[in-house]
C-alpha cells in the first residue's frame, strides 16, 4: 500500500498504471483533511531528521539497507515515542496484545 495526498502527480493516470503494474495499492488522504497523512508525515519526518539527513548513498542497496536498519533494528524495537505512553512501538503492541509473542 501507498499512502498518498490527493494531487495530480497521484491522480494521474501513469501513476496509478505504475502502482499498478507492480502490485501496489493506492491509498489517499481525503480531500482537505491534512491530519489523515499526520502519522507518516511524523515519521518520515524523524526518518530524514535521525538517519538520513546530510547522509549520501553510494548505492541503492546501501540506502534501502540504512533505512530497514533505522526501522527494524531502532524505530520499532528501541524509539520511545511520547503518543502511546513513551514506549516503542514493538511494546507498545505487547502490552496490547498485539503481537504475535
Amino acid at each position: 500500500m501507498l499512502h498518498s495526498g490527493q494531487g495530480s502527480q497521484f491522480t494521474g493516470a501513469e501513476w496509478q498504471a505504475f502502482l499498478k503494474a507492480h502490485g501496489l495499492v493506492c491509498s489517499m488522504s481525503r480531500r482537505g483533511n491534512c491530519h489523515d497523512n499526520a502519522v507518516a508525515e511524523s515519521f518520515f519526518q524523524l526518518l530524514k531528521r535521525e538517519r538520513i539527513k546530510r547522509k549520501i548513498y553510494l548505492t541503492w542497496t546501501a540506502a534501502r539497507s540504512d533505512v530497514f536498519d533505522y526501522i527494524e533494528m531502532f524505530y520499532n524495537p528501541k524509539r520511545r515515542h511520547g503518543s502511546n505512553g513513551g514506549v516503542s512501538p514493538v511494546e507498545f503492541e505487547r502490552q496490547a496484545g498485539l503481537s504475535g509473542s
